[in-house]
């Protein structure tokens, strides 16, 4: 008679984190004010990752 033994369950890979945010999912973008010029300003503001769509993960 054959003995059963346990299988190794796999698990998926993690998928690489996006280079641009660190895999969070959001960047900080720098303020800009005036209409014309545009002029940027020291302040920062969160904006999401245009690469990853906000998901953290490489394209």
């Amino acid at each position: 008679m054959a003995t059963t033994g346990k299988r190794a369950r796999r698990t998926a890979p993690e998928p690489p984190k996006c280079p641009d945010c660190d895999g969070r999912g959001e960047i900080a973008e720098t303020v800009r004010v005036g209409a014309r010029k545009g002029r940027p300003t020291d302040d920062r503001q969160a904006a999401l990752c245009l690469t990853c769509l906000g998901t953290g993960q490489a394209p």
